[in-house]
């Protein structure tokens, strides 16, 4: 089966289309209208299979999987939720189900990656100077929320990253809506403390003065009594 992708110029208008509308036009073969719903989810659902795998690129194939899943599903949607939770439940499923296979195998390397490809959107309003701080202040979070547990982290990630209110997250991931509050009021706790412990061993480091700044400065500071000979014998 061969689908059709949108034409650039067609895709920003589509774009405009509500979800409903989507799944109806592509139910009675608009397939090419698919993009939309992938364009408008994409970041959400990496980011909570990211959360789950704590593997870059093992995320996106779980992303795209989901997204074959929920095509060929799509006569299943019966819309009691959303289509966004539909969807996100999906994801969640099979990267939960990638996660449970690794763990599993005794060939997993265990090893992460962090970061992406450094080719995310940026805000526009923000300066390059608040850019780069933004940017390595989003290293330093993501390494702290990579060091919380599975549960704890895929609710920070769907709540306090993504949004989702606490009803969308419990029915995302079949759990009361108790269990999520609890749970992100664990993930924030956990995630002050990591954050206080990485302060406590950086916070001596922070303006260091380096030898070759001070032999600049010694340096500096003769060269000019130096040339207005005010020597103090």
């Amino acid at each position: 089966m061969r689908l059709d992708r949108l034409k650039a110029e067609s895709l920003g208008s589509a774009l405009e289309i509500s979800d409903d509308e989507v799944v109806r036009r592509v139910r009675a073969g608009e397939g090419a209208l698919f993009e939309v719903v992938m364009r408008r989810y994409n970041a959400r659902l990496f980011r909570l299979a990211r959360a789950i795998l704590r593997d870059d690129a093992e995320a996106e194939d779980a992303v795209q999987q989901a997204y074959v899943n929920a095509y060929l599903h799509l006569g299943q949607f019966e819309g009691r939720a959303s289509f966004a939770t539909w969807l996100t439940r999906i994801a969640v499923y099979e990267a939960s189900g990638r996660a449970r296979k690794r763990a599993r195998s005794p060939l997993t390397s265990g090893e992460d990656t962090l970061g992406g490809d450094g080719s995310g959107g940026r805000d526009p309003s923000l300066d390059p100077e608040q850019s780069v701080l933004v940017s390595e202040l989003g290293r330093v979070l993501e390494c702290a929320i990579d060091g919380l547990s599975e549960a704890h982290r895929v609710v920070f990630v769907m709540r306090q990253v993504e949004g989702l209110s606490t009803a969308e997250t419990a029915h995302c991931l079949g759990v009361s809506a108790d269990v999520v509050k609890t749970r992100m009021t664990r993930a924030r706790q956990r995630l002050r403390e990591t954050l206080l412990e990485q302060w406590d061993l950086a916070a001596p480091h922070v303006f260091e003065f380096h030898l070759s700044r001070c032999d600049r400065v010694v340096d500096t500071v003769y060269a000019q009594l130096s040339a207005v000979r005010t020597w103090v014998h």
